[in-house]
């Protein structure tokens, strides 16, 4: 979670919706308190955020920090403490346990307290399956679509939701073993020399990873049974540089009660509109988070108790796409030769400023200048050095073929 309330326009359903209507009041922009937390009953610790609202010309969410949160269940309390503004993470790793019911409280740093209804862990249904398919999606557009099965015999779990995290090998296209360096004053042959040295800080091959960020949600209530089939939490066009080498994505799949999944649907559909002459206006949602001292403050964000189950697959480009090209990187890494010196009054450092700054990379030497080349020819740095956008070291879970 974490950017699931970001950026949200808040509309109110009308009655003929077929989802229980939440209470909206409409009014100027206040700030109000955002509260985003999902507890599970995977060992591990847990996190709570808490934020503020924000208007469309602010930069973002304020965080809400240094305030005092925790998570009370049976006789057990558990203590959040804050790991970085808004973000606040058990001290202990715990999960949720069957029919306790667990309740957030939070105290913020101006003494004002806020607490949740009281939440009880759904039933469990594991994955059957997570499995990547090459189609054509309804847009017209060749990809990768990451397909789930599973199925409840019971019949008791029907509201799914989906997060994932998707990591993604990268290959620095020019990566070379040659480097460049400004070349210092007193050792320079001419103006604004720059020289090839052994290339000691960048990297080929890195990772990436992703996490998701929006609602993904799935009912069975209307199916035969408690099955869930084909249902696609991911599309990945053919063209996203992300599935080039190597990809993995592990899913989450989360049992909601009826009440988490019918707000996380109206949260879903307030995001989806665009139109500002729809049937929908804009309101503001309340869901299961109120203030201890005030019933009339307006508090954003729900608190809920879910079971989890989570698969994680690999894949290569090789497997979905045979002997195809790859997507085009994530630069179009065109090659320059950049001059040494610009203009004569004064003259400018052009190759050696880019060097400093670290925006160039080394492809070759230059044999041929043309007019206002410079020596060597380069690529932006990105093209030559994964780092950028990567980490250099593999994940503890990653695996090659």
């Amino acid at each position: 979670m974490g950017g699931k309330f970001k950026y949200i326009l808040l509309s109110l359903i009308l009655a003929n919706a077929c989802i229980e209507p939440f209470e909206a009041t409409f009014t100027d922009f206040e700030s109000a308190i955002v509260v985003e937390a999902t507890i599970t009953d995977k060992m591990e610790q847990q996190q709570v955020f808490v934020t503020r609202t924000f208007e469309f010309e602010a930069d973002g969410p304020t965080p809400e920090s240094n305030a005092n949160v925790r998570v009370t269940g049976g006789s057990d309390t558990f203590v959040f403490q804050q790991i970085t503004p808004g973000v606040y993470q058990s001290n202990v790793a715990f999960a949720a346990q069957p029919n306790t019911p667990y309740q957030l409280q939070i105290e913020t740093q101006d003494g004002r307290t806020y607490a949740s209804d009281a939440m009880v862990l759904p039933s469990k249904t594991q994955i059957d399956e997570v499995r990547a398919e090459r189609m054509t999606n309804d847009e017209g557009v060749d990809g990768v679509a990451i397909l789930v099965d599973s199925f409840d015999p019971t019949g008791s779990s029907v509201n799914y939701r989906y997060e994932y995290e998707e990591t993604f090998k990268i290959m620095a296209p020019f990566w070379t073993p040659t480097d460049l360096e400004k070349v210092p004053v007193e050792e320079q042959t001419q103006l604004c020399d720059v020289r090839a040295i052994p290339d000691v800080r960048s990297e080929q091959i890195c990772f990436g990873t992703d996490l998701s960020n929006a609602i993904i949600q799935t009912n069975t209530s209307d199916l035969a049974e408690d099955r869930v089939d084909d249902f696609m939490v991911r599309f990945i066009p053919s063209d996203n540089y992300i599935i080039s080498h190597r990809y993995s994505i592990l899913v989450r799949q989360l049992v909601q009660s009826n009440a988490a999944f019918t707000f996380y649907e109206t949260l879903n559909e307030f995001s989806g509109n665009e139109s500002l002459f729809s049937e929908t206006q804009p309101g503001f949602l309340e869901g299961n988070v109120f203030s201890d001292l005030d019933r009339n403050e307006k508090v954003l964000g729900y608190f809920e108790v879910a079971s989890v189950t989570e698969q994680r697959i690999f894949f290569n480009y090789e497997d979905l796409y045979p002997g195809e090209e790859l997507p085009p990187y994530v630069d179009p890494c065109t090659i320059n030769s950049p001059p040494l010196v610009s203009g004569s009054v004064p003259p400018r450092c052009v190759l050696s400023t880019q060097v400093e700054l670290g925006l160039v990379g080394y492809v070759d030497l230059n044999e041929t200048p043309g007019p206002g080349e410079g020596p060597f020819l380069t690529v932006p740095n990105v093209c030559g050095d994964c780092s950028e956008i990567g980490n250099p070291d593999p994940p503890a879970y990653w695996i090659e073929d």
